[in-house]
């Protein structure tokens, strides 16, 4: 699986988790250079407190694009620290 925005592999992954229809990267596969943190964080009733990444590709932004959940719940582990993407970023 690949993530790309504005051109750019922001992850890239045989190993994603799927939940809910997204794709989770694992936090090896991320393309850090890209990826500024948020201050916007979300619920979810069942896997938790989820943090935000935006992303930066020449010098253009794409606010809060991705997600990730750093202490998820039990029944989320899996997806601990993975990034999964939204707001035009292709994945595929």
């Amino acid at each position: 699986m690949k993530a790309v925005w504005n051109g750019v592999t922001l992850a890239e992954s045989d190993n994603t988790v799927v939940v809910e229809g997204n794709h989770y990267f694992p936090p090896e596969s991320i393309n850090k250079e890209y990826f500024k943190e948020s201050s916007t964080h979300t619920t979810c009733p069942w896997k938790g407190f989820a943090s935000y990444y935006s992303i930066a590709v020449e010098g253009q932004e794409n606010k809060d694009a991705a997600w990730y959940y750093p202490n998820p719940s039990d029944a989320a582990i899996e997806i601990k620290d993975h990034v999964a993407f939204w707001k035009g970023v292709e994945v595929t």
